[in-house]
């Protein structure tokens, strides 16, 4: 049997006094449902003396990263924006052959030059 530290068997390294009223744990709180487009629900609580228009409409769920809103009925449109840019979408964006070829001869006129430089 290993035994190690010069904790006291039964005991928590770094537990206290502390309890729960220590930690804020005893805050009147209220609980705010938010809904994503797929109906997934993530629910945020806020302080019970916060004002109501503090409390935001909209945010981002946590797990799906989509906009979530508090009405459960009509939530928020999923986002149409990528959040980067896959390989497909520079695919979409290629050039014109006749862009390509301009873009190739500049390409080989600044080589060019940098090896007569060099």
């Amino acid at each position: 049997m290993a035994a190690g530290g010069n904790a006291i068997r039964g005991t928590r390294v770094g537990s206290g006094p502390m309890g729960e009223q220590d930690h804020g744990y005893h805050a009147d709180r209220i609980a705010v449902s938010y809904w994503d487009a797929l109906g997934n629900e993530t629910v945020r609580y806020f302080a019970a003396g916060v004002p109501e228009e503090e409390i935001p409409e909209t945010i981002d769920h946590p797990h799906t990263g989509l906009p979530a809103g508090r009405d459960q009925k009509n939530p928020p449109a999923m986002s149409k924006a990528e959040p980067y840019k896959t390989h497909l979408a520079y695919v979409k964006e290629r050039r014109t052959d006749e862009e390509a070829e301009q873009l190739l001869a500049d390409a080989l006129t600044q080589l060019r030059e940098r090896r007569g430089q060099a």
